[in-house]
């Protein structure tokens, strides 16, 4: 979900003054990228009608996406790697104009690192919905104004068609590797049992093989958050002065979803029962740590996310069940041909590692004999925390 930017991978940790000293000014109503900011080291693919499986219509789309290393002549050693719900394409490289964050997965993608960019062509999107450079509720539609709350609902294969496009349009018919985690890794497995022809090899991170009613009633009630704010104003409010968007729901939102996103025993170990500063929490009005850790990181995620975007996103991922209309969820696992690596960590409480177990026996080409299961303190972080193990898992599958 959230958690694929560079400073909240790294362990959870206490707020400093000079933390909180850079929130302090007021939020603007939508931390999306918009046409006119620095596109940094995006390049953008327009593509035309594209009708969802709603049987919506959007008149034009447009992927962001970002690429490293070079493509082989014959077009046969590019990598795809998806990004989670709130993740964008700035996978490797630094902060800078256009990019407010550092890449999200610097260890694993680069020269001589598992997904070695001297060898492989690497292909990061932004995916369709989102608000890093690609069609969503923040672009401008037909009519001038934004999307907002007309933007169609989305489905994991809707986003994965957008990606199917963006594919055509490179020139690649097979991905050398299509790798995932997390909402990422529903994309990568719905290339691999939608597309099998069009995948060589696959890796699904932390990802479930549908999304569970736990799972949707968790995310409902971060929905919830948002639209009951009352500057939310029903989607339509981009045109609100800085401080007067829906960050406070955004940002409740976001605090709801990092619980799940990192374990009992990290949060336990970090912070135990400390106070933020000396003013007691038990009734003389200061702060757990804790409270402080979830209120900077749910006031930061304002300032480079968008509230309808997030919507969306959330929705397509209630979408994901890749049994639908498939005859269930073994009878889809069984399409895969790609050699595939499946990975989750012990301590997810986001996608239990149950759901990995249940990929890994309906596919019949994994690297190992089931889901490679990392033990972790960091939760469903742990696939991009604990980047030395994940690493050494992704260049077997890519050596395969």
């Amino acid at each position: 979900m959230d958690w694929q930017t560079s400073e909240d991978t790294v362990p959870s940790a206490p707020i400093t003054e000079a933390d909180a000293r850079l929130l302090r000014g007021r939020p603007p109503a939508t931390g999306a990228w918009r046409d006119g900011d620095p596109a940094g080291d995006r390049r953008f693919a327009a593509f035309g009608a594209f009708t969802t499986e709603g049987g919506r219509e959007l008149p034009g789309i447009r992927l962001a996406y970002e690429t490293w290393g070079e493509l082989s002549p014959a077009r046969d050693n590019a990598v795809l790697v998806l990004h989670a719900l709130t993740g964008d394409s700035h996978v490797r490289g630094a902060a800078g104009p256009g990019h407010p964050t550092a890449g999200w997965w610097d260890d694993i993608v680069g020269p001589g690192a598992p997904i070695d960019t001297d060898r492989w062509f690497v292909v990061a999107p932004n995916m369709l919905g989102g608000c890093q450079g690609s069609t969503g509720p923040s672009s401008i539609a037909p009519d001038g104004y934004e999307w907002a709350g007309r933007f169609p609902y989305l489905t994991i294969r809707d986003q994965v068609a957008a990606q199917v496009l963006l594919a055509d349009s490179l020139g690649i018919r097979v991905w050398a590797a299509v790798i995932g985690g997390s909402m990422g890794g529903m994309h990568a497995l719905e290339w691999g049992v939608g597309l099998p022809d069009r995948v060589a090899r696959l890796a699904v991170l932390s990802s479930p093989p549908t999304t569970t009613a736990d799972q949707i009633a968790l995310n409902g009630v971060q929905l919830e958050a948002i639209q009951i704010d009352p500057r939310f104003a029903d989607g339509e409010y981009y045109d609100a002065p800085d401080g007067e968007g829906p960050h406070r729901g955004l940002a409740l939102a976001r605090r709801m979803a990092l619980l799940n996103y990192r374990s009992p025993t990290e949060l336990n170990q970090r912070f135990q029962r400390s106070w933020q500063s000396g003013k007691s929490p038990l009734g003389h009005g200061g702060r757990f740590a804790v409270e402080s850790y979830l209120d900077f990181h749910g006031n930061k995620f304002t300032r480079r996310f968008d509230a309808n975007a997030y919507i969306t996103l959330v929705e397509a991922m209630n979408s994901h069940d890749v049994g639908r209309d498939r005859g269930g969820v073994e009878d889809a696992l069984a399409r895969v041909t790609a050699t595939t690596l499946v990975l989750g960590t012990d301590s997810d409480r986001l996608f239990p590692i149950d759901g990995q177990h249940r990929i890994a026996r309906g596919i019949r080409s994994t690297i190992d004999d089931g889901a490679i299961v990392l033990s972790s303190d960091f939760g469903h972080d742990g696939f991009l925390i604990e980047t030395t193990a994940v690493g050494a898992h992704l260049r077997r599958l890519l050596h395969a």
